[in-house]
């Protein structure tokens, strides 16, 4: 115990406030952000979207439904334990959506997204740029960002992804577990309406244009879920670093949901970042993991990628199985503890792996979009094809649009 606490006074120490001046780096160095979370999505399947049915600030390790889903694994109590000082939130919407209400559903996860930083607003804050994680860890709040997972959730409408960057999303997952009409997903698809594998590997013509319009928008393209061939040329067409908000190591679980050593050397090439999953099937390829299983994806990326191009994704509150060490977002300083044991691992290079790996990448994309801005980039105004054979009849859309 005497040990654990002298590691978290160091944590406490490179995570301090340390507010210089408004324009000092070392104002807001000290950040550690994790990058995906899907309680959203348990909030709407344990409580419909209803907040008034929901405590935040309560333990819902003691509260049903939560305390008997192996699915929840977070709140405000855990996350400060934890010392998370900034959150992706997920707003996903299920593949079997897709051609259907996808884009509604993606719209109610946002509102309640948005409703939460609201309700929760002493704890948490809604940002959408690099200034707003700033701001808000200089108040002590948790930095609140979304980010839309699944590609099947614009409606292959780029108006819609521009609608959601406005609502304040500020990365796209390409796919989800099922295939898009113009981005193949790691895994076979779902159902005779999902395009086949031969159909559709990679990106379409209208995939890469909605990477340059991501790109455009300064919002970020987030490569996890998506198949090898949609890795690639993703990482081809796009000018921004890209990111893999929750993704592992192939060369140490087989999975397809990891990242090959191949494409880690891409993501350095782009200036990327793979942000490490916690599903246990995704580090040890089967349902028992450890916090060091974990450490050894982290460091096989750090060691093909470099030291810039690693962080920490989790995914908790999306996943049921959890290593030993790292059962739900209280657990991080454990993280933080074992690396700081390890020669290798200095406070910068944690520094870089808490938080300041992620933050180059944002600001990189928010200098694109200003470079493109001030050249006058245009917004893309290419239609997708909706007579397309991959794109199958629905009495949802109105066809005379």
């Amino acid at each position: 115990m005497r040990i654990y606490t002298y590691y978290c006074d160091r944590l406490l120490t490179i995570y301090s406030h340390l507010v210089v001046d408004e324009f000092s780096s070392k104002s807001w160095n000290e950040l550690l952000l994790i990058m995906h979370n899907d309680l959203p999505w348990n909030i709407r399947k344990f409580v419909h979207n209803q907040l008034g049915q929901f405590n935040f600030s309560w333990d819902l390790r003691q509260i049903e439904p939560w305390s008997k889903s192996n699915w929840s694994h977070t709140d405000l109590p855990r996350l400060r334990a934890g010392l998370v000082g900034a959150q992706f939130w997920s707003a996903y919407s299920p593949c079997g959506s897709q051609f259907l209400d996808a884009v509604q559903v993606t719209m109610e996860q946002i509102d309640v997204i948005r409703r939460l930083t609201d309700v929760y607003s002493t704890d948490l804050q809604l940002v959408s740029s690099v200034a707003g994680l700033k701001e808000a860890h200089r108040k002590g709040r948790i930095a609140s960002l979304i980010g839309v997972e699944g590609g099947h959730s614009l409606g292959s409408s780029l108006g819609v992804l521009r609608m959601y960057y406005d609502l304040g999303a500020r990365y796209l997952t390409l796919t989800h577990t099922c295939h898009t009409p113009w981005a193949g997903c790691c895994v076979g698809p779902e159902d005779q309406n999902s395009v086949s594998e031969d159909d559709n590997q990679g990106l379409s013509h209208f995939g890469s244009l909605v990477v340059r319009e991501l790109n455009r928008l300064g919002m970020l393209v987030d490569l996890s879920h998506t198949s090898v061939r949609t890795m690639e040329d993703a990482l081809n067409v796009s000018i921004a670093p890209i990111i893999f908000s929750h993704s592992s190591a192939f060369a140490l679980c087989n999975s397809t949901r990891n990242v090959p050593d191949h494409v880690l050397k891409l993501v350095a090439l782009n200036g990327g970042i793979v942000m490490v999953n916690f599903y246990s099937y995704f580090i040890t390829c089967n349902q028992s993991s450890s916090l060091e299983d974990v450490i050894a994806h982290i460091n096989h990326i750090r060691s093909v990628a470099g030291e810039d191009h690693v962080g920490i994704g989790a995914g908790y509150d999306g996943i049921n199985s959890t290593p030993r060490g790292l059962e739900d977002v209280s657990q991080y300083p454990n993280l933080f503890a074992t690396l700081m044991e390890d020669p290798s691992w200095g406070e910068e290079q944690l520094k870089k792996l808490a938080g300041l790996n992620f933050i180059r990448v944002f600001s990189t994309a928010e200098q694109v979009r200003d470079k493109w801005k001030y050249e006058g980039v245009s917004a893309v105004e290419e239609l997708f094809a909706a007579s397309s054979p991959v794109r199958p009849p629905s009495d949802c859309v109105y066809n005379g649009s």
